[in-house]
């Protein structure tokens, strides 16, 4: 049996799921600030996954990439869903 596949969509739900609490620290404790740094691992994991000849760790490198780069999105998303009240505010937080 080969269970690269299996192994592939575990990891890839856990690389989703390790990002959707990301996304609401970063927003509590630092806003839509560093939204930045997510573009820059995105497209550098992007750029590495196109160089590396396996297809198991491109694959994760380009989930986990992609993923970085939807966190640019769920980070907008967010402050939206702070701002409806939907998340707690952090009150320490300068503007």
């Amino acid at each position: 049996m080969y269970f690269e596949g299996l192994i592939i969509g575990v990891a890839t739900f856990l690389i989703i799921g390790l990002f959707h609490p990301l996304v609401i620290k970063t927003e509590y404790y630092t806003g839509t600030r560093y939204w930045w740094v997510f573009l820059i691992i995105g497209v550098a994991g992007i750029a590495g996954s196109l160089f590396i000849e396996s297809t198991f760790w491109s694959s994760l490198l380009g989930v986990f990439s992609f993923s970085s780069l939807w966190t640019i999105k769920e980070l907008f998303e967010q402050e939206k869903r702070v701002s409806r009240g939907w998340f707690p505010k952090n009150p320490n937080r300068k503007k």
